[in-house]
């Protein structure tokens, strides 16, 4: 079942439709409730390595839908740390929590001045009416 649509004021997203939950030098990052939902059913994620650098604003993997396949763009640059297991076991978990379960990279970063450029809630809102 997918989950209700939300946008929580503790993160910070990206302008290609990416969330980062930033705690010291480590960000937590997926995709949020709007992109699952033009995606539809989340049918497989495709990851990078752990270890892989990340650039912002690049592809770091593919997720695909019943619909089509998507790249995933880095909201921020760094390492990665971990891959979500559970979402490449279970991509549907993406649709029923995005922003809990539904993580898809855990990263460090190698730029923490780059969250300064992302968007706090009110604007990502804001960008969401403008589509």
């Amino acid at each position: 079942m997918a989950a209700d649509e939300s946008y929580p004021d503790d993160l910070r997203y990206h302008a290609g439709h990416d969330w980062a939950r930033v705690e010291d030098d480590v960000a937590t990052v997926g995709i949020t409730w709007y992109a699952q939902d033009a995606l539809g059913e989340i049918v497989h994620y495709e990851p990078p390595e752990e270890g892989a650098s990340l650039a912002k604003d690049e592809s770091y993997g593919e997720v695909e839908s019943v619909k089509a396949v998507s790249e995933v763009i880095a909201p921020l640059s760094g390492e990665v740390l971990a891959v979500n297991a559970k979402v490449v076991a279970e991509p549907e978990t993406v649709n029923e929590d995005p922003y809990g379960d539904g993580w898809l990279v855990r990263i460090r970063l190698s730029d923490p001045a780059e969250v300064d450029a992302l968007l706090d809630v009110d604007a990502y809102r804001k960008l969401l009416e403008e589509q």
